[in-house]
């Protein structure tokens, strides 16, 4: 199965602004939450800042909040936007500190700050200005209900800066009026980062042969398409070039290639015309289908010409690869011009259908209809069907048994213009689709496309009052094919990204529900400023966009054909391409929400897994990092949010590279990830590693992954029930699963504790480090002469880290046995258990000399009045350390340094001309006075002073 031959987008997004800055920290979350709390907190730098706040901003800190950015000021706030109104631009504050929501599931967690302190200027407050689009032309867009076909809102204006002129400041402070991302307890699904279950490097995939790796012969390949051939048990790539085929198995075996260059010529043509020469004036090989039984259809750039030809791959089980002499032709609408637009492309028979810019310039999108034997069709570009269109996916979906209502439809976003009078744009993404019986017509559309309809798909957070977060830019599609008898649905990777939010979303849509948008009202527009309403005038007959077939016959006139249809058919076509209602998500929302990524997520393929307690869909998320997210999203209920499930975070390609396209063999268990850099064949599991014991297994949730009483192995439905078969995917409970597997629950006292010293007053860290992240840690407290541990309370001076326990100031009464636990889905177990022992000052006074005034420092050559006192060996007998001797030999080292009399003495001594039992003690005094006394005055102090 393939998702159809189409280029992921390199979209970088904005830089963000240098007056922005980030404090954040890694989400605390647990994987059981099954909300996310939203909280809106204002933050100010000094008490200062924060008593300029006027009008509808509150003034002064009412809460202190720590986090790992550094010390911030937090309060809770009202919603208090409606305070502010009818008040003029005078009443505003000077300096203010903007801010985003905090989206994390933990209330611990620290929120995300904008800060920023940059004044509004006055003359940019206006009224009314709509709130709905970023400065700059971003393509985050932010809409009230209801949503209109080409991207309007029909939401009421708030009093906001005006987007065309103002600061920065500004339009931060017309978002947070707006109320634009939602917040409340339960509107959506769990945002924020959660930490997958396993890390992998590239390293670890490559020694447990989890991956194999194809970086091409000449070790640069510039890979731009992948056509996988289950059949011949062969992939096909291509590339720079050239054209790569390769065996399925898992070493790569016997690779072989067939050079493909521009024509004689072209490149230099290419060059002169303006084009990179190394980087645009070559043939990248871009389209890869299959022709016929033995040969492949390639079709190429051609170094800004493109070029189409046959490759001859022969008969199932051979392994050849050549071109054929003299099926070169054109590829002018099957194949862009530029190597770097993006495109969209499916084969049905011959006929090759595509989604693409026609032209040298890229200006011309069209949808394109190639090949076979009828002649070609494209879209009308007079009609301006397609706004800037970007493709991303095209494929033949059949609608019923009936073939001759078959259609291919095309996903895509476009950039349409605001419906708000200004000169903004908003993008949207679509679903388009066209009948593969369409013809064109008679009189009117004649070799155009007369069955072309779109539809816009929306997803989207739901938030209080009718607001939502959309999520309006297209990444990719994959279509998840069912069972016979259930509709096909398609999963959509969408994202956006702004200087000041990026988020990424996977929604999920029924293809019913398309049909039935598409079956509904058709959207009309009065002018060009007016607003988009449906169509309440008479729909011809047949209707339009329909295919011929026996649903359009009527006694005493058939239409077998599009030239048969009226013109007046086809002029409403024409006039209204597009549907009035928009596609929306199934139960309404994502199933899969990201925001604040280190990464970009770029490609989207789906296995559904028949588990022992359901089937569940593993989603895996290609980034533009070179690695692989796998992930599941659990849900409870139609009205329950969903739980989001990070498996694992796969490095596949060790140079951090974008994912350019993804396909899945549910037969064979792989994943085929393509990248400019190579190809990687990856497996889609690899149980073993989650660990060796029922609990690991049964806290991973993998669907596929069971314990089977001895090991985590991979869980096959077909070979019946066993008993022995321990899985719990939706609550990885292993309490149930695990109890006579020898996984008890270990009891405090068990475990041997590790003694750790610390001094009084002193910083002091008892490190504690889960296996997993996902667990929650406890600490407990075992105190001297006392009957059961207590829970450990932290404070300003006691300090829950990610490495363990930190106290900031240790105190004699912090003494006794500290045991840390880690709890996951009500399971719990002892990580490590330390003693600890606090060495008071008192002590530590009796042993230290006191440092030497200025004045009573020994002249130089001199000697010394006192003894030495060796106040190290003391502190060694109190700790019982064993290793005094060496000590002793390495202080001694240390403080003679320089000295020619010691250095002479420790030198014979490794020559074995000195006794074997002599050292420093018993050197002359005089001679080491001057090194001792130095070493003493440059000592480190060994109590520090809290801050």
């Amino acid at each position: 199965m393939t998702k159809g031959m189409r280029r992921a987008s390199e979209m970088e997004g904005e830089a963000a602004p240098t007056w922005l800055s980030f404090l954040s920290s890694p989400s605390a979350s647990s994987p059981s939450s099954t909300s996310a709390t939203h909280s809106l907190l204002l933050a100010g730098i000094k008490s200062g800042l924060q008593n300029e706040c006027q009008g509808g901003l509150p003034s002064g800190p009412l809460g202190e909040r720590r986090g790992w950015g550094g010390w911030w000021w937090a309060r809770e706030v009202m919603p208090w936007a409606p305070a502010h109104r009818g008040q003029g631009p005078d009443t505003l504050p000077p300096t203010f500190v903007h801010y985003l929501w905090a989206i994390n599931q933990a209330s611990n967690s620290p929120p995300h700050l904008l800060l920023s302190p940059a004044p509004l200027p006055a003359q940019d407050w206006v009224e009314p200005v709509p709130y709905k689009w970023w400065p700059g032309g971003s393509r985050a867009n932010y809409n009230r209900q209801p949503v209109g076909p080409e991207g309007g809102s029909a939401g009421r204006r708030q009093r906001c800066p005006q987007f065309s002129s103002m600061a920065p400041s500004a339009w931060a402070f017309c978002w947070l009026l707006g109320g634009l991302l939602p917040h409340g307890g339960n509107s959506g699904p769990s945002l924020g980062l959660s930490m997958p279950r396993l890390r992998l490097s590239y390293e670890d995939l490559l020694s447990t042969n989890r991956s194999a790796v194809f970086l091409g012969p000449r070790g640069s390949v510039n890979l731009q398409a992948m056509y996988l051939d289950e059949y011949r048990e062969r992939l096909f790539l291509g590339g720079l070039d050239a054209v790569y085929s390769l065996r399925l198995n898992q070493a790569w075996p016997d690779p072989r290639e067939v050079l493909w260059p521009p024509q004689p010529g072209q490149r230099e043509e290419c060059a002169r015309s303006g084009k990179d020469p190394l980087t645009e004036c070559a043939n990248f090989v871009r389209v890869l289908q299959p022709h016929n039984r033995t040969h492949l259809l390639a079709c190429g750039t051609g170094a800004f010409r493109p070029v189409c030809t046959l490759i001859s791959v022969g008969y199932r089980g051979e392994h050849v690869l050549h071109l054929e002499p003299g099926s070169v032709e054109s590829g002018r609408g099957r194949c862009p011009y530029d190597p770097n637009h993006p495109f969209a492309s499916t084969f049905v028979g011959r006929e090759q259908y595509t989604g693409l810019t026609v032209d040298f310039l890229g200006q011309e999108p069209t949808i394109f209809r190639s090949g076979g034997h009828r002649p070609a069709l494209s879209s009308n570009p007079d009609q301006s069907l397609l706004h800037d269109p970007r493709f991303v996916m095209a494929a033949r979906i059949p609608e019923n048994s009936d073939h001759d209502n078959d259609k291919v439809y095309f996903f895509f976003t476009e950039t349409v213009p605001s419906l708000d009078g200004d000169s903004s744009h908003v993008t949207v993404s679509r679903v388009g689709r066209v009948c593969m019986n369409d013809v064109g017509g008679q009189r009117v559309l004649v070799n155009r496309w007369s069955t072309f309809l779109k539809a816009r798909l929306v997803c989207s957070v739901p938030g209080p009052g009718r607001a939502e977060t959309h999520f309006d830019q297209l990444e990719d599609v994959f279509l998840l094919w069912p069972k016979p008898g259930k509709s096909l649905e398609v999963y959509a990777l969408f994202s956006t990204i702004s200087a000041v939010f990026q988020g990424f979303a996977v929604c999920v849509y029924h293809m019913a529900d398309i049909w039935e948008v598409f079956n509904g009202p058709f959207a009309h527009q009065d002018g060009p400023q007016y607003q988009w309403r449906p169509y309440e005038g008479k729909v011809p007959f047949p209707r339009p966009g329909v295919c011929p077939s026996k649903m359009t016959s009527r006694p005493g006139r058939s239409f077998g054909s599009t030239r048969d249809y009226p013109d007046e058919v086809l002029r409403f076509t024409r006039a209204h391409p597009v549907m009035f209602r928009p596609v929306r998500p199934r139960l309404g929302r994502p199933v899969l929400v990201k925001t604040h990524l280190a990464q970009k997520l770029r490609q989207i393929v789906v296995d559904r897994v028949e588990a022992e307690d359901g089937t569940y869909d593993v989603i895996f998320l290609g980034t533009d990092s070179g690695s692989v997210l796998k992930v599941i999203a659990l849900q409870e209920g139609a009205s329950a949010n969903p739980e989001e499930v990070v498996l694992e975070e796969l490095q596949v390609f060790k140079v951090p590279t974008p994912i350019t396209e993804m396909e899945i063999s549910v037969k064979r268990q792989m994943l085929y990830v393509v990248s400019r850099l190579g190809v990687a064949q990856l497996r889609l599991h690899q149980c073993e590693t989650y660990g060796t014991a029922c609990v690991e297994c049964c806290l991973a949730r993998d669907p596929y992954c069971a314990w089977d009483g001895a090991s985590c192995t991979h869980y096959r439905p077909n070979l019946g029930k066993r008993r022995s078969r321990r899985q719990d995917i939706r609550h990885g409970n292993p309490a149930l699963q695990c109890l006579d597997q020898s996984q008890e629950e270990e009891t405090v006292g068990l475990a041997a504790a590790t003694t750790v010293y610390g001094t009084e007053h002193n910083s002091t860290l008892l490190e504690c480090l889960p296996k997993f992240p996902q667990a929650a840690v406890r600490w407990l407290l075992q105190r001297p002469g006392e009957e059961g541990p207590d829970q450990v309370k932290t404070d300003e001076r006691v300090l829950h880290t990610e490495r363990g326990l930190l106290f900031r100031r240790l105190s004699r009464f912090d003494v006794g046995i500290y045991t840390c636990t880690s709890l996951e889905h009500g399971f719990s177990q002892t990580v490590v258990r330390l003693a600890l022992v606090v060495i008071v000052a008192s002590q530590l006074d009796s042993l230290f000399p006191p440092e030497p005034r200025p004045e009573e420092l020994p002249a130089r050559g001199g000697l010394a009045s006192a003894p030495p006192k060796t106040w190290y060996k003391d502190i060694l007998q109190l700790t019982s350390f064993t290793s005094l001797p060496q000590v002793d030999e390495y202080c001694g080292r240390v403080w003679c340094r320089g000295t020619a009399e010691c250095s002479g003495s420790f030198r014979s001594r490794s020559q074995g001309k000195q006794a074997k039992g002599k050292s420093w003690a018993r050197l002359e005094l005089g001679k080491r006075v001057k090194s001792r006394v130095q070493a003493e005055h440059n000592r480190t102090p060994r109590e520090v002073e809290a801050t």
